[in-house]
This record gives C-alpha cells, sequence and structure tokens, in this order.
C-alpha cells in the first residue's frame, strides 16, 4: 500500500495548480484582448520575475527565522547554563532528536523556569537578611553568612531561616526575661527606696521600646543588678531587724505605752525599708537619751528579770555570785551592757530548754507537796480532824506518788536524750538534776528509815505490859541503821533503776 501523501506536498501541489491555472488564465485574457505573442511573452516574463521575487523573499525570510531561532536556542542555553550554575543546580538535559522550534521552546521554557526560580530566591534572601540584620542588631549576634553578590541554595536559604527563627526565640527569651528582670527591679526600688544611680537603671526602668536592649551583656548587667539589689535588700532588712529587736528592748525597759509602738511599727511597715531604717534609727537614738536618763532604773529591771529567769533555770547562789555586775552600784552605760548581755543569754538558755524546765518545776512542786502531805500523815493532831480531810489528804498523797513515778521516769529519758545530745549534764542548782532528783528520794527514805526507828526506840522504853507487839514486828537496831546508812549511794541511776515506789512509800 503506497504511503499517503503529507498535507504539506497536497497544498505544494494544490499551490502549482493554483499558480499553472492562474498563468492559463492570463494567456486566455490576453489571447481575447488580441495581445501579440511578443508581449504576452514579455507579460509573462514579468510575471515569472515576480513570482521568483515573491519566493525569494519568502525563503530569505524563513531563512532569517531560522538563523534567529537557532542564535536564540544558543543564547538562551548559554544563560541557561550559567543561571543553573548559579543556582547550584545540574546542568540541564533535553531530549535528543528534537526540532529546533521544540529544542527552543524547551531552552526558552527551563530559562524562564530558572530566572524565576533564581528571582525568588533572591527575594527570600533579601527578607530573610533583613529579619535576620534586625534581630542580630537586637541581640548582637552574628549574622549568618552568605557571600554578597552570590545567589543561595535552597539549603543556605533553608539554614537562614532556622538562623531567623533560633534568634527570634531567643529575642522571645530575652524579652521575657528582661520584663521580668526590670519588674524585680522596679519592686526592689519600691521595697528598699532605691533610687537609680546609673544609665542603665535608667533607661532600663523607661517603658519606652526604644530602651529594651536584649544583648546578653545587657541581660546579665541587669542579672546583677537584681542580685546587688537583693543583696541590699538582705542586709538592710538585717539591719532593720537588728534595730527593731534594740527599739523593742528598750521599749520593755522604758516601759514605752503599747499603742504607741504599736502605731510606730505600723507607720514604719508602710515605709520603703532604707526609710524605715532611718526611722527606727532615729527612734533608737531618742531612746537612747531617755535611757541614760533612767540608767540606774534599766539596771535594776533588768536585775528583777535575771533574778527571775534564774529562778526559772534553778541557779544556785553560787551561780548567781558567778556574775559579778550584779553586785555593783556604779551604774554605767558598760555595767548595763553587761546585764544586757547575761540576760540575753539567759533568755535563749530559758527558751532552748524550757520544756525542761517546766519539768522540774513541776517536779518540784509536785514533791513539796507530797512533803507536806507526808509530814501531815506523821502529825498525831490530824487524827483529830472529824471533816474528812483525813481521807482526803490521803487520797491526794496517793495521787501525787503516781505523779512523782511518772515525772521520774519522764525527766529520766529527756535528761538522758538531752546530756547525750548536748554532752554534758543537765544542772540544776549547779548539780546534774538525775543526781538532785536521787538524792532527795534517798534522803527522804533515810528520814522515814530514822523516824521508824526512832519510834521503835521510844516502844522499847516501854513496858512490855503496856506496848502490844505484833508478831512479825521488827524494830531495826542502831547498827543495822548505820549499816543501812553506809548502804547509800549518790549514784542516780541506781536509785532510779530501783521502783519509785519503793523509795515513796
Amino acid at each position: 500500500m503506497p504511503k499517503p501523501p503529507r498535507e504539506s506536498e497536497i497544498l505544494a501541489a494544490s499551490l502549482v495548480n493554483g499558480v499553472t491555472q492562474a498563468l492559463a488564465n492570463l494567456l486566455d485574457l490576453w489571447n481575447e484582448m488580441g495581445m501579440k505573442k511578443e508581449l504576452q511573452l514579455e507579460r509573462m516574463e514579468a510575471v515569472k520575475v515576480h513570482i521568483e521575487k515573491l519566493l525569494e523573499d519568502m525563503l530569505e525570510e524563513e531563512r532569517n527565522l531560522k538563523e534567529k531561532i537557532e542564535n536564540d536556542i544558543e543564547i538562551q542555553k548559554r544563560q541557561l547554563i550559567m543561571i543553573r550554575n548559579e543556582l547550584k543546580l545540574d546542568s540541564y538535559q533535553v531530549e535528543e532528536g528534537l526540532p529546533m522550534l521544540q529544542l527552543e521552546r524547551a531552552f526558552r521554557l527551563a530559562l524562564e523556569a530558572a530566572v524565576k526560580e533564581k528571582r525568588e530566591r533572591l527575594e527570600k534572601l533579601k527578607q530573610l537578611q533583613q529579619e535576620d540584620q534586625a534581630l542580630c542588631a537586637e541581640l548582637f549576634a552574628t549574622p549568618y553568612y552568605i557571600p554578597t553578590g552570590s545567589v543561595p541554595t535552597s539549603q543556605q536559604l533553608a539554614e537562614l531561616g532556622e538562623h531567623v527563627r533560633d534568634l527570634s526565640q531567643v529575642k522571645e527569651q530575652r524579652l521575657e526575661e528582661f520584663l521580668k528582670l526590670r519588674s524585680e527591679i522596679r519592686q526592689y526600688n519600691k521595697e528598699i527606696g532605691h533610687v537609680p544611680d546609673s544609665t542603665l537603671e535608667n533607661e532600663m526602668l523607661l517603658d519606652d521600646e526604644e530602651y529594651i536592649c536584649l544583648t546578653k551583656t545587657n541581660i546579665e548587667d541587669l542579672k546583677s543588678l537584681v542580685n546587688q539589689l537583693q543583696v541590699k535588700k538582705e542586709s538592710l532588712t538585717a539591719s532593720l531587724e537588728t534595730l527593731v529587736k534594740e527599739v523593742q528592748l528598750l521599749w520593755d525597759r522604758l516601759q514605752w505605752p503599747q499603742e504607741q509602738q504599736e502605731d510606730f511599727k505600723r507607720i514604719t511597715s508602710q515605709q520603703p525599708i532604707s526609710e524605715a531604717l532611718r526611722m527606727w534609727e532615729e527612734q533608737l537614738l531618742n531612746l537612747e537619751e531617755l535611757k541614760k536618763e533612767q540608767l540606774k532604773n534599766l539596771v535594776m529591771k533588768v536585775r528583777q528579770q535575771l533574778s527571775s529567769y534564774w529562778q526559772k533555770c534553778f541557779y544556785s547562789d553560787e551561780q548567781r555570785a558567778a556574775f559579778q555586775p550584779f553586785y555593783n552600784d556604779n551604774f554605767t552605760e558598760d555595767l548595763l551592757s553587761q546585764h544586757d548581755e547575761e540576760l540575753l543569754n539567759m533568755k535563749l538558755q530559758y527558751e532552748k530548754n524550757q520544756l525542761m524546765y517546766t519539768s522540774v518545776h513541776k517536779w518540784a512542786t509536785t514533791w513539796e507537796r507530797f512533803i507536806e502531805l507526808e509530814k501531815k500523815s506523821t502529825d498525831p493532831s490530824r487524827l483529830l480532824n472529824r471533816g474528812g480531810s483525813l481521807l482526803k489528804d490521803e487520797r491526794e498523797r496517793s495521787k501525787i506518788q503516781k505523779q512523782l513515778s511518772k515525772l521520774s521516769e519522764d525527766l529520766k529519758k529527756s535528761v538522758g536524750s538531752w546530756e547525750k545530745e548536748n554532752g554534758a549534764d543537765f544542772l540544776v542548782n549547779n548539780e546534774r538534776l538525775l543526781d538532785s532528783i536521787a538524792h532527795q528520794l534517798e534522803h527522804h527514805r533515810l528520814r522515814k528509815d530514822q523516824t521508824k526507828a526512832s519510834v521503835k526506840r521510844d516502844e522499847s522504853t516501854v513496858p512490855r505490859s503496856v506496848v502490844k507487839r505484833p508478831a512479825d514486828a521488827h524494830t531495826p537496831t542502831p547498827n543495822k541503821i548505820r549499816k543501812e546508812d553506809l548502804s547509800v549511794k549518790s549514784n542516780s541511776d541506781r536509785i532510779f533503776n530501783s521502783t519509785l515506789k519503793e523509795n515513796l512509800n
């Protein structure tokens, strides 16, 4: 089967037929006009020249078009290679065997895409660099480096974008930290009455964003300033507390009206610390002047307080006499200071061991009541009381015996723990407490034994017909009593390890 003709061939054949038909029509017209053959040839020659010139012009135009397309392809190819090199892209590959027009179109589209990508990268670079430079200027950081005049790669743009995001996050953190530090500084200034004395403080406290500096150095300077103000506040607070204690001590000594004390405390509590410190210092100076006027009275009052604490702490006469200034009648500031120091030591000692002293006081009170009831129990006149007090006393004595037993055991444990913890004896009236209690118990037992022995000796002098002796009665001999006296030990543990009931009955 023969190959069908192409459209261009059909179009060319149609063109030839059209030209042939047109020439035939010209000949017919010329014949009808009676034109001579020489003239017809001349005119046919003109037609030929015209057609040949027209076709030659068309060919020339198409040749120029082809040459232009070839030049365009070459230019586009060179530009594409250059731009793709700038973009760090691989060489552009086209399909082999493409016709010239398709090849030109492929290079043109590829070039347009490369130019577009280059423009977009440069625009993105410009935007990111502006943001990066602004952030670096605020944070005093190093900008991300991309050589000037170069087209950034996709990776460089991604890294620059990440760099900008990191700086933005740092800026947010530092801004938050800056505002927090500024708030703390303002609060400290308000609390302690501090007046900014540096350019940094003055600018930092302004609300104008122009003066917000987020450099790392500036943040560190603000932290340092906060620390300085904190130390200053702590120092002022410590000084204020010391002043308050000194003033309170003078108020107590001078018997200052409580209402005036409360009013002064209320007023100063509403002031900055520095102003409150000044007011307390002024108050202290005023009280010191009054104190000098009443120095003797103050010393005597301190002595009364000392005596009270000595009594609370069960100080013996020897321990009290050890504080010689107590007996000095030359009333001076130094003498008052010595009394103040001793009073403070006694207060601290009492506060530290208050529970122990309370227990000792309870023991002593209970013991005194027990001895009192013991004396009543040996008083013959108690039998004449018909009001029921005898039974009442006996019940109370039994109850106190139990209390003493429990108090003794509790004291033994607590004193033992205290002595172990402090590595020293717990003294009452300048004697170890456990030894003192043991001596009291032992002394009481010996007195009872001696009383019983005395009664029995008295009974032995009465005629036997008068005295009725139980079959199991036994009166210790003097030698027996003497042996019991010699067997008494000073060791308190021996007394406590025996039953308290035996020592009290």
